[in-house]
């Protein structure tokens, strides 16, 4: 008589997903990394008088920023630029990536209200430039581009002045969702591709890297001169310089104008660990070669997100600059 094996118990979360040997996926001659964070990290916290007034008025409102979610290290500077990312369809996602601190479970908001109240607050903190984007919402028929669509409308309606930034799931690479919300003409649309494409079954299950490029080449195809397309990357989950680049290069095919790449840093023990901390003289190298892959405008260093300075990305693409020129002052 066959004996079936004993299956060993192994604890799932998001440094471990599905209980996978996660140092083979990252790389077999990897460790991760241990210590302190190198001495570039130290930032001042935030907590001035404009930080705090704009803090409550997103609590009075009930609603969520991935500044605040995520505990942005930028977000004084940010707030104070008078640039904010909104995080709109609740807090649950229904994905579970092995780097993000939002909680993962079966949602439950759907407020037809939030678009007006997210442009209302935008409006009230007399932003220049608003980022919203959200949990991913598997969940919903259009994955949640309705909502998208509501806040650019009350946005344009409500702060007239500010330009619109959407930073939107993949939407399962279904080409109508992305339609309705390109036809709202966001002045730039973003989607993370957020690792090279190795890292995808440890850091991005239930995403596929190409898949997400074709969203960005589409909603350029979609959008033309009138959207701007941007992407995101980290670093320090164990991939190569060279991964890095190819990674670049294939976001360039399908029509990225602007990029960001920070470092990951490690939000609890139930996230996946950090192999290596990238020196700042490497992303300036990085920065360097995505320029020479075309990219229009480039932010590359250990602190950046994928918000980090998005108010640059549109005013240079405004009547009477242009992104070269622009590029060749750096």
């Amino acid at each position: 008589m066959s004996v079936e094996p004993i299956r060993e118990h192994v604890t799932r979360s998001r440094s471990n997903p599905g209980g996978m040997d996660v140092l083979r996926v990252l790389g077999s001659d990897v460790q991760p990394h241990r210590g302190r964070k190198p001495p570039w990290f130290k930032v001042r916290a935030p907590g001035g008088p404009r930080y705090r007034e704009l803090s409550a008025m997103i609590s009075s409102e009930n609603l969520h920023t991935v500044c605040q979610e995520a505990a942005c290290p930028n977000i004084g500077e940010c707030w104070q630029r008078g640039t904010a990312t909104f995080m709109i369809l609740g807090d649950t996602c229904t994905r579970r990536c092995g780097f993000c601190t939002v909680k993962t479970g079966k949602p439950t908001w759907n407020d037809p209200l939030e678009p007006a109240r997210v442009a209302r607050s935008v409006a009230k903190m007399g932003l220049r430039h608003a980022v919203v984007t959200s949990v991913d919402r598997d969940d919903l028929p259009d994955y949640g581009a309705s909502a998208f669509v509501g806040v650019i409308r009350q946005i344009r309606r409500q702060a007239p002045l500010c330009k619109v930034e959407v930073l939107t799931p993949d939407f399962r690479g279904a080409e109508m969702p992305l339609a309705k919300v390109i036809a709202e003409r966001p002045d730039v649309f973003n989607h993370n591709v957020e690792v090279v494409p190795r890292l995808y079954p440890v850091a991005r299950r239930g995403s596929q890297f190409l898949r997400s490029c074709r969203v960005l080449r589409n909603a350029k195809e979609m959008g033309g001169d009138e959207v701007v397309t941007k992407s995101g990357l980290m670093v320090g989950l164990g991939e190569s310089f060279e991964e890095m680049v190819d990674a670049l290069g294939i976001l360039r095919e399908h029509h990225v104008q602007v990029l960001t790449v920070g470092q990951y840093l490690r939000p609890t023990e139930q996230h996946l660990p950090i192999v290596r901390y990238w020196h700042p003289n490497e992303f300036s190298e990085l920065k360097r070669a995505a320029y020479g892959l075309g990219f229009e405008h480039v932010a590359a260093g250990p602190l950046v997100r994928s918000s980090y300075h998005a108010d640059q990305h549109v005013a240079q693409h405004e009547p009477g600059t242009g992104p070269l020129a622009a590029s060749a002052q750096r």
